[in-house]
């Protein structure tokens, strides 16, 4: 689904994003970052266990446009490290990437609060299981997406903004 794009990011004195207006529909990322989000099939995910260690692994996702957030999926979620993590910490950060040729790197990257939800898998992938993680963006970074490679894109997230 298209939008019109009614106005760019804004943000307050101290920087922080308040969201950007598509039509009725408010949301935290730029048109080009959405549009890359659905170019792309694979990212990783980092999460923290209770002892502060990180743990990085490759995961499914989705731009979820109903909540504004980005959701995980997985053939078998609930046991895993990373399910457990988000349940524990409640925060998250994925990376998504590539490089276009000859050499012009571009992704996003999303860092957030998070949560496990025992529902949306299917929504991701049909032969995926129900459970998810899903990151609600306070820290957004993307690069050559708009622009040239090498400019980037980086805001906070007023926590709590959320599509209208």
């Amino acid at each position: 689904m298209l939008y019109s794009w009614i106005c760019v990011l804004t943000s307050n004195a101290s920087g922080v994003v308040k969201s950007i207006e598509k039509g009725n529909i408010m949301s935290n990322f730029t048109a080009a970052e959405i549009e890359y989000f659905k170019s792309q099939r694979l990212g990783r995910l980092a999460t923290v266990n209770a002892a502060g260690e990180p743990h990085v692994v490759p995961v499914s996702f989705r731009y979820n446009p109903e909540t504004d957030t980005v959701d995980i999926g997985g053939r078998n979620m609930t046991p895993t490290k990373k399910y457990r993590d988000v349940t524990r910490r409640g925060v998250a950060a994925l990376v998504v990437d590539d490089v276009v040729p000859p050499w012009q790197p571009r992704g996003i990257e999303v860092r957030g609060r998070a949560e496990t939800l025992p529902t949306g898998g299917k929504e991701i992938m049909e032969s995926f299981g129900p459970e998810i993680i899903r990151i609600y963006p306070r820290r957004i970074i993307s690069w050559g997406l708009e622009g040239t490679a090498y400019q980037s894109n980086s805001r906070s997230v007023e926590a709590g903004a959320s599509v209208e």
